[in-house]
């Protein structure tokens, strides 16, 4: 099952938690992303609110292959979050130790697991157990806490030894969030150190970087999210780019086309208000950067209809 996923070096869209939802998923599947994952999923929420939890694990078939990723600071709990997972097969589960934002870290889960290995090993062992290799296991996190704290090698390998069948590095510290340049020598130097394969995550914003980060650090697939918000079609490009040493700049129709596309996937997933209201949010990444961008998003969150959206749009992104 984890061949396909290493036939070459394939294009992955990173989980952004409200961002990368179904509806924009299948819209990055349709612009080129070779593997899809769930926003990040609570181990905690999907056993004792698995109801109102599983919305975010719920895949199609068109967005395989398809990963699930969760996070956790307890290794049980992260075992039968694993567990509900597996009736839905899909083609590997991720556990999250990257994430940096407070409220996780505080609940000592994301990138707090990486100033805690023999926790995090024990979690990966765990889920690995409670998969009985039905699914590949994967684990993202890191390049440490801090610039004083690098340990992405040291924990990279325990995550190799406690069972990961594959792992993600996104080379910033905890402590810079977003912020500064990441490190790609990290991706390189851990790609030395494994034998299992290493995806690179981090500052891919153009096709020739895509190129670069591959060229650098010889990881074993790309990892997009920022990159690829407001921007579906970047995918394709970076595709185009590896393959073709060329890549096709996105029409004006292009544009309108996808993002009302955008909105259409959307309503078959979730009620009308709550479409126009969670768009507002991702319209002003397709917006970002483009002359007369910030009227148009003014407007945007003015509306209240699907079809008062779509209008606006309509007019709007077509005297952009």
């Amino acid at each position: 099952m984890i061949t396909k996923l290493f036939a070459k070096p394939l294009l992955y869209l990173a989980p952004l938690a409200g961002y990368t939802d179904q509806p924009y998923r299948l819209l990055c599947k349709e612009w080129g992303a070779e593997v899809l994952i769930s926003e990040m999923v609570s181990a905690d929420g999907l056993i004792r609110d698995s109801a109102k939890t599983v919305q975010f694990i719920n895949f199609a078939a068109a967005e395989r292959p398809f990963g699930i990723q969760i996070f956790g600071h307890d290794a049980l709990t992260m075992a039968k979050a694993a567990e509900f997972i597996v009736p839905y097969q899909p083609d590997f589960i991720d556990i999250n130790m990257g994430c940096p934002v407070k409220k996780v870290v505080r609940r000592g889960a994301g990138s707090a697991l990486m100033q805690a290995p023999a926790l995090a090993a024990q979690i990966v062992r765990e889920v690995k157990s409670a998969l009985c290799g039905q699914i590949p296991l994967s684990v993202k996190f890191r390049s440490g806490r801090d610039l004083q704290s690098l340990n992405y090698i040291d924990f990279g390998l325990l995550m190799q030894d406690s069972g990961a069948d594959f792992i993600t590095l996104h080379p910033r510290t905890a402590k810079q969030m977003f912020a500064g340049k990441s490190n790609w020598e990290h991706i390189a130097a851990l790609k030395a150190k494994v034998h299992i394969p290493v995806i690179g995550n981090g500052d891919i914003t153009t096709p020739e970087e895509a190129s670069q980060m591959l060229s650098q650090t010889h990881c074993d697939g790309l990892m997009i999210g920022r990159g690829a918000l407001g921007k579906p079609w970047f995918f394709k490009q970076c595709r185009d780019f590896l393959s073709l040493g060329s890549y096709a700049p996105i029409t004006k129709t292009q544009l309108l086309d996808t993002v009302l596309k955008h909105i259409d996937n959307a309503l078959l997933f979730k009620r009308e208000i709550v479409v126009v209201r969670e768009m507002r949010s991702q319209l002003c990444f397709y917006t970002k950067g483009q002359l007369g961008g910030a009227e148009l998003r003014n407007k945007i969150n003015h509306t209240e209809t699907a079809d008062e959206l779509k209008n606006l749009l309509i007019n709007g992104l077509d005297s952009l």
